[in-house]
């Protein structure tokens, strides 16, 4: 994939404190979907309010989407993007094997947490008019262990597990091609194929895992996502679905 897709906007900053504050400073003036890197956050986040490690020669961007739709049927552009992010990937290193996606908007390498996606609506109440899709990878090290909270998966490196070096700005061309196109079939069939190819690339599907939400925790083997999005655990007392949460291995 080479180029720019059609119709979207790029903007390239040094340094910002988030690419995810800019966009929300930005979309009251902007009419078409735009992309926003930073080569350098001073003040990034990720889900949960957690802080997100960027060291040196990583990939910080959001995506801002004029919306026009219910905000659960935008919330599931959280795996439009983790595919889009798998072909990026793929793209960068001519590797299918190494890579998966883990619910919910997670990337992983061999195992490792390489990519996070983070989703914020901009406005409130009837007044929301764009999302903010906030994408992190990290293509040249990975943050220390000290960086990500008890149990969660290690994170790891595209430069440091495959050899692979990828400048930022090329990677944004090659996320960007590469999200247009999901987009597109998004927008014209819906999220029953986003989904079937979401599956296919998951990760620990047919396995145990654990899935935490603020209130409770659950263990079961993982069986579906459903067409809500919602991770779906076969558990000692039943099927449970879940709409929101934190998975373990």
């Amino acid at each position: 994939m080479t180029g720019w897709p059609e119709g979207y906007g790029r903007h390239v900053l040094a340094r910002v404190d988030s690419t995810l504050t800019e966009a929300a400073r930005i979309a009251p003036s902007m009419a078409a979907p735009t992309w926003i890197l930073a080569h350098e956050q001073t003040a990034a986040r990720g889900r949960r309010g957690r802080a997100w490690a960027m060291p040196p020669g990583n990939f910080a961007a959001t995506l801002v989407l004029p919306l026009s739709e219910a905000p659960g049927q935008a919330a599931l552009r959280s795996f439009v993007m983790s595919l889009a992010l798998f072909d990026a990937c793929v793209a960068a290193t001519g590797r299918t094997d190494a890579f998966a996606l883990k619910w919910p908007n997670d990337v992983l390498l061999r195992g490792g947490k390489m990519a996070g996606i983070l989703l914020e609506t901009i406005g409130s109440g009837a007044q929301i008019t764009h999302l903010a899709i906030g994408v992190g990878v990290n293509l040249a090290a990975a943050p220390g262990a000290d960086a990500v909270e008890p149990g969660a998966l290690a994170p790891v490196a595209l430069a440091g597990e495959l050899g692979t070096r990828v400048d930022p700005e090329a990677f944004l061309d090659l996320l960007a091609q590469a999200y247009a196109r999901h987009e597109d079939q998004f927008r014209t069939f819906g999220f029953a194929p986003i989904r079937t190819a979401w599956l296919a690339r998951a990760a620990r599907l047919g396995e145990a895992i654990t899935a935490r939400t603020t209130r409770d925790t659950y263990q079961g083997t993982f069986v579906d996502v459903d067409g809500d999005g919602q991770l779906v655990l076969e558990t000692a007392k039943g099927r449970v679905t879940i709409p929101a949460g934190d998975v373990y291995f």
